[in-house]
């Protein structure tokens, strides 16, 4: 049994009140696979990258034991780019430049080895291509959680909500879940759009956590405060990859692991914005999650 995670393996440069960089590595495969590579040790990944894309890149994501069969090489393209410049809130920002290259036109190969999947990940692309890797899995997984933006609405949503009735659990932000659903209650939202198919949803809400949904159960999860944040750039995949990580560990799925994931999956999201890019993310121990995740749990325990 593996974790199979799809999405974007790339470049950005990004820019915040505390500093820029240059051309690094990211992506939400990235991301994903990495925050979830501490929980599930069967992880793999299906990307793809141009030849301008450094070994030492892709062996960020080998250090952490990811299979990386499933990245494609192109020969003679170039990686997908993203530049933005966050604003002095840091939940807002600016993209600068956005460069699909050998995104364009993925077409995402599924390698026989991958084909032992019971928990897949489908990170933000086309729902085209999402709905692409369900149907080449041999064997429904056990465990699909579909992640998706208000972009794939304005321009794809006979597509999307396709690709949504096919999935277990659907995570997007506040915004999002108004715009598919057209109410503004984010209770009715959810409501409505647990009726177009998943079991489970996710609403983000940023510096202020996150909510699930499942029937007439609601689960609400706290941010936790930080003094510094770095970058937050990846922040949501982290949460997605820590999630669905935590889920293949455990290897039940119900209501009550749901919140777990939710608190383990904002821990890994938390440690990666306090650096750059994949710098923290990439490098954490197993006491480091840990003290994270109690934090998250005083942060919410009461007595009355």
């Amino acid at each position: 049994m593996s974790l199979l995670v799809i999405g974007t393996v790339a470049f950005d440069a990004i820019e915040t009140p505390f500093g820029k960089t240059d051309k690094i590595v990211g992506g939400a495969a990235t991301y994903a696979s990495l925050a979830a590579s501490y929980f599930y040790k069967k992880t793999k990944i299906v990307a793809v990258v141009g030849n301008d894309f450094p070994a030492e890149n892709i062996q960020i994501l080998k250090n952490r034991g990811i299979d990386v069969e499933g990245l494609q090489i192109k020969e003679g393209e170039k990686s997908f780019f993203w530049s933005g410049k966050y604003h002095n809130d840091m939940n807002s920002r600016d993209t600068l430049a956005t460069e699909l290259n050998v995104l364009a036109n993925f077409d995402p190969v599924i390698p026989a080895s991958y084909q032992d999947c019971s928990y897949l990940m489908l990170g933000n692309l086309t729902p085209q291509v999402q709905q692409t890797v369900i149907k080449r899995l041999h064997k429904r997984p056990k465990l699909i959680v579909m992640d998706t933006m208000n972009f794939w609405m304005d321009i794809a949503l006979p597509d999307l909500l396709e690709t949504i009735k096919m999935v277990d659990v659907l995570a997007i932000n506040d915004a999002e879940a108004r715009q598919l659903s057209g109410e503004y209650s984010l209770v009715k939202a959810a409501h409505k759009i647990l009726t177009m198919g998943p079991k489970y949803l996710i609403i983000k809400k940023g510096e202020h956590g996150a909510l699930l949904f499942f029937e007439d159960k609601i689960f609400a999860a706290p941010a936790l405060p930080l003094a510094d944040v770095f970058d937050p750039t990846g922040a949501g995949d982290c949460f997605a990859g820590g999630f669905i990580g935590y889920l293949a560990q455990v290897g039940t799925i119900n209501f009550n692991n749901m919140k777990n994931a939710i608190i383990f999956g904002s821990a890994l999201a938390s440690l990666c914005v306090e650096k750059f890019g994949t710098e923290r993310i990439s490098n954490l121990s197993d006491e480091e999650i840990a003290n994270r995740v109690q934090q998250f749990v005083k942060l919410s325990s009461f007595t009355l």
